[in-house]
């Protein structure tokens, strides 16, 4: 059953990955988040960038009761890090509600220069590292890097660790390769894109069993919302595009996808 809003009744949605700590929501952040529940968004995980968005981060856990964490450094801002920097980093994966280390990798696209590249790579195997002494799985960040993420988690045993590849966006032979580690891929607003064949065709060979829902908010809004700011109300229109490739009904889709988060993160 629907509501007038569209949205279908009784079956929550686990928004994966977004980023409510960004400038973006300062005007209605409180007013967003307070309002979810209404909209069936039942789980939030707010991923960290930064060593400041670690903090904001964790003042959002504290505060809202759905809302987890993911702590870690983005590799565009890798540059903050050193050996202080991360041991600060690593006492804050004991704060509670802490669910994973991320978001981390390699992002070659606004990065081009050789010394960049190689210290993405560095701490990004420190990170991998990282999750592996907590226990913790990783949210993975790969963009026009496909080759060196995987040879950077093959060298650190990632197939050994647990996690998922968000916002994937790479074609259904790179799936297959994270496929062969246990993987599981965050799918979101880019679904929805008239130019996204190549994503649509690896979710159409990807297991239903290793989606999971995301939005990156405030960025990347699906279609029909396409260039605005993103939010976790927009999910519906990513679960509609996979009930469709699918084949399977939109509450199976929310079912599936909450309940892979919940085994990926650990959340009862």
């Amino acid at each position: 059953m629907r509501r007038r809003d569209g949205a279908v009744r009784n079956k929550m949605i686990f928004e994966s990955h977004a980023h409510y700590d960004d400038e973006a929501f300062d005007s209605d952040r409180e007013q967003l988040l307070s309002g979810l529940a209404e909209h069936n968004i039942g789980y939030v995980i707010n991923v960290a960038a930064s060593l400041d968005s670690v903090k904001t981060t964790q003042e959002l856990m504290k505060k809202w009761p759905f809302v987890y964490g993911a702590l870690g450094v983005h590799p565009s801002e890798t540059g903050e890090l050193n050996e202080e920097s991360f041991a600060w980093l690593k006492a804050q994966m004991q704060t509670p509600k802490t669910v994973a280390v991320g978001e981390i990798g390699l992002d070659y696209y606004w990065d081009k220069e050789d010394e960049v590249r190689n210290r993405q790579k560095l701490w990004f195997a420190r990170q991998l590292e990282l999750a592996r002494e907590t226990d913790l799985p990783v949210i993975i960040h790969s963009r026009d890097a496909a080759k060196d993420t995987q040879d950077v988690m093959a060298a650190e045993g990632a197939k050994d660790l647990r996690g998922v590849i968000h916002c994937f966006s790479y074609t259904k032979e790179t799936a297959r390769e994270f496929l062969k580690w246990d993987y599981y891929f965050g799918i979101g607003g880019v679904l929805t894109f008239k130019n996204a064949k190549k994503l649509r065709e690896a979710v159409e060979y990807i297991p239903m069993d290793r989606i999971l829902l995301e939005t990156d908010c405030p960025y990347l809004a699906p279609e029909p919302n396409r260039g605005k700011r993103n939010s976790s109300l927009n999910l519906p229109y990513v679960v509609q595009a996979l009930s469709q490739i699918k084949g399977i009904g939109e509450e199976e889709v929310m079912e599936i996808t909450c309940r892979n988060a919940k085994e990926l993160f650990r959340i009862k």
